[in-house]
């Protein structure tokens, strides 16, 4: 289920991509923005299909990183 949402989500940028007027950095930066977030996800499905508090709740900050490593790169996009 989650590669067929990435898969979808990944359909959906691209075809957005086309029709906007970018630069190959704006690119690069949204799609590394992205790949934060998408990751970032997936640590919270993580976190929250495992038993184990002490893995849940260093997943569960893993994920806040990558989510709050997402938000930096857009906005020191240029």
């Amino acid at each position: 289920m989650k590669k067929v949402v990435f898969v979808l989500a990944a359909a959906g940028l691209m075809s957005l991509a086309a029709c906007s007027k970018q630069t190959p950095a704006e690119n690069a930066t949204d799609a590394t923005a992205n790949a934060l977030d998408n990751a970032g996800e997936n640590l919270e499905d993580m976190a929250e299909n495992t038993s184990n508090d002490t893995a849940s709740a260093a997943l569960d900050n893993a994920a806040d990183n990558a989510h709050d490593a997402a938000d930096a790169v857009e906005a020191n996009k240029q």
